[in-house]
Formats: structure tokens, sequence, C-alpha cells
């Protein structure tokens, strides 16, 4: 993928911070869109998000004022110059946004599980030099996140980009949506000229957390943030928890490191590739210990065909897991990491003996 025209537009912008998309989760009337709007403009922000079309789990709570609201973010570009945002969800909704003259369209999580849906709405934004920004499935699938971003290169939209909000998980969390940093960043690797910006809102879905995880995005590189923020966020009409005051959102911004693309002093330089190596010799003996142990995975698979032995061996997988959490703990490391790790490798080790019980 060539420089998208997203990305040159932001390289002419010339800020001298990340990007900042700011406003409500929810467009609820014309007086809060603006009051909110009007806060914003003496902030970093530069271009004003609302939902008017709430995509929501269950029927009866608040989804959105719909087209009625699309006035409304054509009234905050004419009286605070703040380019506009809004979530659309089919092909009516995009014409919708184009026809009063929306700037950035973006493709929620919920939207971008559906390819259908995705090809809809990209045959709808054929050839459109809006910024549509493409927002990670709820599920942890990279592909399908590609996928979607492709369908809208094939309409012919250049001015793409996309938005980093979390992703779902079962177990328990601090964040409503686990960031899963490594998704992103293999997207930043297969696509290096695409803007990714992050949501800090929707992954921590609490107020308190948005900081940290917008420092940890721009240490990543991120393009941007996009962050919920309502003039009175207790009130708000949906996610009240995950919304901050403009006040609060200029104070983030303030506190925040942009930190150097790469390390400029020779002496750190050397330093840093001390460290590699170092990185590198682990790494190497990390390899030769799992390769290690599989073959003493091997050797226990042959003596359970020997014996016809059940692969599983369920209570001997919980004693071990327990005992490395345990010892990770110890060490420093998160119980989350080492289940997911040794998760991996006795799913490796399952493979293995399948192949000596059954080959």
């Amino acid at each position: 993928m060539e420089n998208t025209n997203f990305r040159v537009w932001l390289e002419n912008m010339q800020l001298n911070h990340p990007l900042v998309i700011a406003g409500p989760c929810s467009a609820e009337t014309e007086k809060q869109v603006l009051d909110v709007a009007h806060e914003l403009k003496n902030t970093d922000a530069t271009i004003f998000r609302a939902g008017v079309w709430k995509p929501r789990t269950r029927p009866g709570t608040f989804e959105g004022n719909g087209a009625k609201a699309l006035p409304w973010l054509h009234k905050v570009k004419e009286e605070t110059g703040l380019l506009t945002a809004i979530e659309v969800a089919n092909a009516q909704h995009a014409k919708l946004a184009l026809e009063f003259d929306i700037d950035v369209l973006w493709i929620g999580a919920r939207t971008t599980v559906n390819p259908f849906a995705v090809q809809e709405i990209a045959e709808a934004l054929r050839d459109t030099d809006k910024i549509v920004l493409v927002k990670n499935p709820i599920n942890p699938d990279l592909e399908l996140w590609i996928g979607a971003i492709e369908r809208f290169l094939k309409m012919g939209v250049k001015n793409l980009g996309a938005i980093h909000r979390g992703f779902s998980f079962f177990g328990k969390s601090k964040y409503r949506n686990i960031p899963s940093w490594q998704i992103p960043i293999d997207l930043k690797n297969r696509y290096p000229s695409l803007p990714i910006i992050n949501d800090p809102s929707h992954i921590s879905g609490n107020r308190e957390l948005i900081s940290e995880v917008s420092q940890t995005a721009l240490d990543l590189k991120f393009d941007g943030l996009m962050i919920e923020t309502h003039c009175n966020p207790d009130k708000a009409w949906s996610d009240a928890k995950q919304q901050i005051k403009p006040k609060r959102l200029i104070e983030i911004m303030d506190n925040l490191k942009v930190r150097k693309p790469r390390f400029e002093n020779e002496e750190y330089i050397s330093k840093l590739n001390a460290f590699r190596q170092e990185i590198n010799e682990k790494d190497d003996q990390l390899m030769e210990t799992l390769s290690e142990r599989m073959k003493i995975v091997e050797s226990i698979g042959r003596s359970k065909r020997e014996s016809n032995v059940a692969v599983l061996q369920n209570t001997r997988w919980q004693e071990i897991l327990q005992n490395m959490v345990d010892k990770g703990l110890d060490q420093g490391l998160t119980q989350a990491f080492v289940e997911k790790i040794f998760k991996a490798i006795h799913q490796e080790s399952i493979v293995h003996q399948e192949k000596i019980i059954n080959g």
C-alpha cells in the first residue's frame, strides 16, 4: 500500500501533537453537541466526533438520534471550524453522511466483522475523498480487519486509516476491551503507511485509564487518539464511565510524552545494540528449550500409544499450569501472560502427541 491520502493529510497538517478526535459518545441534543464542540475548539482536538447511529447490544436503550442529528454536526463545522466524524453502519448511513458533508466516516467494530455490510458501505463510498477509518473487529482477527480495509481500497477510497479500539475478552481484565497491542503492531508492519488511531475510551471503559492507554499508544507510534469527551459525562446517555470533560482532555494531552522515533546518541545506540544481542541469545535459548521439551513430549506420546492411554491428562495439565502461574507471579510476570504462553505450549504438545499416537 502506498502512502494513503490520509497519511499525506496528516503530514501536511504539521501538528505539534498527535491527531486528536474528540467529542461525545452520542449526539444527544443540538445544545449538547454544540456546547461540547465549542469547548473542544480550545483544545488540541482537530476533529469532532459524535455517535449519530448507536448500535446497542440490546433494544430499548438509546440508539442515537439518527439523521436528525446530522444538521447539528454541520453547525459544529460552521461555528467552530472543527472537522466532523461519525460512525456509519450501512450504505444508507454512508450516503447521508456524504449528503451532510461529514468529513470523517468510521466503520464500527460490530460492522467490521460483517464483510457483506462492509462491502455495501464501500460501494456507497466509491472514489470518495472523505477520510474513512476502519475500527478493528470485536474479535482479535487481523485478517478480518485487513479484509475490511482492502474492500475500501478496491472501491477507490484512498483516504484510509484504522482505529484500534481493543478486543473482546472473556477473562478478567481491568479493560473493557483488552488492547492486544501486538495486533495493531502487526497491522502496522503489514501496511507501514496506513495511519492508525488509538481509541483509549473503548479500550478502557473507565475514564481513569484513558491517560495510561493513550501514553502506551504514543509509545508504540500510533498516529492519533480518539477520546470520548462530554461536558457532563456522568449524565451522558451512553457509555458515561468512559467519557471525560474537555478540561480533562487538555490535562491528558499536556501530560502525554511524544517519544523520539529512534535513538540519536551514539552511546545509547551502542547500549541498545548490546541489549538486543542479549535478547537474541535468550530467544535462541528459548527455542532450543522448547525443542527439547517437545522431544520429551513425543517420548511421553510413545508411552501413551503403547499403553493405549488418552492424550489429554487434565489433572496433570492443571497442575502444570497452576505451578507455572505461581512461579511466573514470583518472577514479576502477569497471570494472563503465563497462561497464554503455557496454553500455547500445551496445544503444541497435544499436536505432537497426536502425531505419535495416530501417525
